[in-house]
């Protein structure tokens, strides 16, 4: 019984944050605001120019709302970039909040970019020795990286929301009765990348014990 409740716990702190993100998120892209002169997209084009940011693109990306800083390009999903729901704009403004921690050369998020890229080949390789060779070194490190991972990310998330895009938000483009629900959203919004690289880590490990009966 004692092993029930530990995997329980367990998958309700991998899993959970994932759902909890999902359900706030899809909570507020129901209904769009009367009050938006613009949709998501908009917004972020607005923003970015006003901070003089022309040459960083808003595109439109089926990969999940995020900023590229390779292309420089903050790409929002179809509903968050033609939305004028309230996680439309909120969103647009998070990821715009990433575009202006790259523009300042914050060392944060410089620091989780440089960790971003090696995670990606290191993710390659291991899925190629998971098949290869499942007992190399390697693949037993790939756990620490992605850790790490996480605790970089999730400052420069938190960052992006409450000291880049809550402030934005709240100098006009949102009413006060709105606030309250852009800070669940930018909560979300920060939570976004951990929730996912908590449940791609359990993924990793299930995949290890697997190859290694």
């Amino acid at each position: 019984m004692i092993y029930v409740v530990i995997i329980a716990v367990a998958l309700a702190l991998i899993y959970g944050p994932q759902l909890w993100v999902q359900w706030v998120l899809n909570r507020y892209n129901r209904h769009p605001e009367d009050n938006f002169p613009g949709t998501g997209g908009e917004l972020a084009r607005h923003l970015l120019d006003r901070y003089d940011l022309q040459e960083i693109k808003v595109e439109v990306t089926d990969a999940g709302d995020h900023y590229d800083p390779m292309e420089r390009a903050v790409r929002l999903t179809r509903d968050k970039h033609d939305g004028k729901t309230l996680t439309a704009i909120t969103v647009a403004a998070h990821e715009c909040g990433h575009a202006f921690q790259h523009a300042a050369g914050e060392p944060m998020f410089v620091m989780r970019t440089r960790l971003a890229r090696v995670s990606i080949i290191a993710q390659r390789v291991g899925s190629f020795l998971l098949f290869a060779a499942p007992f190399s070194v390697l693949v037993t490190r790939l756990p620490s990286a992605a850790v790490l991972n996480i605790m970089l990310t999730l400052p420069v998330e938190i960052d992006a929301s409450f000291k880049k895009a809550l402030p934005l938000l709240d100098s006009g483009y949102l009413s006060k009765k709105q606030m309250p629900a852009a800070r669940s959203i930018l909560r979300a919004a920060a939570w976004t990348y951990v929730a996912a690289s908590l449940a791609s880590l359990l993924n990793f490990w299930r995949w290890l014990a697997v190859l290694r009966r």
